[in-house]
């Protein structure tokens, strides 16, 4: 079932890696997903500027932590900023009041879980050599289940974008009301400025909105991973079809 594939996907992977397991090949797996993450981090990062630009949007100010390689990349991209209160954060950026291009600049890293992070983790199973395996293992992970780690950040953001441009005339409030990329900063934010139940609600709302597209993200993904097998081996035999 594609609601399950997200787990199954990482069952079979995990499966494919434990006869003969040992501490040494966890820590590879660990190792596989230590630099996977630091490598992904400041590409989502860049990504979602480079979103915002090519869409027809305007970049600002991009902040990277610095353990994320910020100096250097900062040389290279003016607007990056050394230094977040999270991983990474775009805080300077004009849509030009397209929601278009506010969603093309949360949705452009999540390209990467499409082409990158779910073709990786199920492919693990084909892998012959199991050390190696376990690395890959690692490294698909922080990519492959990026929209669900950002379930409550870019993906909220990218629901709010939705439901507000819907809520906000019969609501007779602004649409920035409802969005955010931090949902607990927003509750904090709504909380203090007096919210009602119908506030709650277009959360909750942006939330469903925002795991149907995380989910959407990830089928999209496995029906890319089908698509290359098929183009490569001529036949869908073999392939992991679940979506």
């Amino acid at each position: 079932m594609w609601l399950l594939a997200p787990v199954n996907d990482y069952l079979d992977a995990l499966t494919s890696i434990l006869p003969g397991a040992t501490w040494r090949r966890a820590l590879i797996a660990i190792l596989g997903a230590a630099v996977s993450w630091f490598i992904y981090v400041p590409i989502h990062e860049l990504a979602h500027a480079f979103g915002c630009i090519a869409t027809g949007g305007e970049v600002t100010r991009l902040e990277i932590d610095a353990i994320y390689g910020a100096a250097a990349l900062k040389h290279i991209f003016p607007f990056v900023a050394v230094g977040s209160d999270y991983a990474g954060q775009l805080t300077g950026f004009d849509t030009g009041g397209s929601d278009l291009v506010y969603l093309a600049t949360d949705f452009a890293p999540f390209l990467l879980t499409i082409f990158v992070g779910v073709p990786m983790l199920r492919s693990v199973p084909r892998i012959g050599r199991r050390d190696w395996a376990a690395f890959v293992l690692g490294a698909a992970l922080p990519i492959a289940y990026a929209p669900w780690i950002s379930l409550l950040g870019d993906y909220y953001e990218m629901g709010s974008i939705l439901v507000s441009r819907w809520a906000a005339p019969l609501m007779g409030q602004p649409v920035e009301r409802w969005r955010s990329d931090d949902v607990f900063r927003l509750v904090e934010t709504l909380a203090a400025d007096g919210a009602s139940p119908a506030d709650w609600g277009i959360v909750a709302a942006a939330v469903m909105v925002g795991a149907a597209l995380a989910v959407a993200t990830y089928s999209a993904g496995a029906l890319w991973t089908t698509a290359l097998y098929i183009l490569r081996n001529g036949s869908v035999s073999g392939a992991n079809t679940s979506v």
